[in-house]
């Protein structure tokens, strides 16, 4: 039996609490306990720790004002929050690719911004053969130059790790639209990145789509 990943055995559902939550609105501060870090660590690489703080609580604020639309036959509440995320991210598209790109522009030993690295990036993805700190720059120079629809279908799958299905679901567009634009999104970082794949992205079957790369 296949158990979501924010499902444990033996755990009350998201959906269940979502559900008590209505007659007992204090009840949603376990959906909070559960995916409040994960919604910001995904907000923090994508625009930054000081931006991540107010969407992380405008995402639970909104699914909870949002709750009584919830639909209860899915038992993991992780797709519709990171939906709700990816929309207020959607919000800071300019200062997402002004971040990246300014990322992108760090010298190889990661200093040039105050003296540190900037907020984490996938380097810990990165193919062994490549140094972190130049594929974490020409990654983020990559993601900038991606369409925001591709991008987003890109690192909810990487930094949100939902499956294809949870994507879709996240985005309200069939699972095809996910894929179609996931193939192109890592084939154009594949290129930036002169063949490397430090998403590595892995399909839920697990099969890869386009060349077999596993996370």
């Amino acid at each position: 039996m296949t158990v979501e990943p924010d499902v444990r055995v033996g755990q009350e559902s998201d959906a269940s609490v979502v559900e008590r939550s209505w007659h007992e609105p204090e009840v949603f501060a376990v959906l909070f306990d559960r995916h409040a870090d994960s919604v910001h660590g995904y907000a923090a690489r994508r625009l930054g720790g000081e931006a991540a703080e107010d969407v992380m609580a405008e995402t639970f604020t909104t699914a909870f004002q949002q709750r009584f639309r919830y639909d209860t036959g899915q038992a993991g509440a992780r797709p519709w929050l990171f939906g709700i995320a990816t929309n207020l991210i959607s919000r800071h598209r300019r200062a997402e690719a002004r971040r990246l790109r300014a990322l992108g522009r760090l010298p190889p030993d990661g200093t040039g911004t105050g003296g540190g690295r900037a907020d984490e990036t996938v380097a810990d993805q990165v193919a062994a053969r490549v140094s972190a700190q130049a594929v974490g720059r020409e990654l983020a120079g990559a993601l900038a130059r991606l369409p925001a629809r591709h991008r987003d279908v890109l690192l909810l799958v990487a930094w949100a790790d939902l499956g294809y299905e949870e994507v879709a679901r996240a985005l309200d567009v069939p699972v095809g639209t996910v894929r179609s634009r996931l193939h192109r999104a890592r084939r154009k970082v594949r290129e930036a990145l002169g063949g490397a794949d430090p998403t590595a992205l892995q399909e839920e079957s697990g099969q890869s789509d386009d060349g077999g790369f596993r996370r």
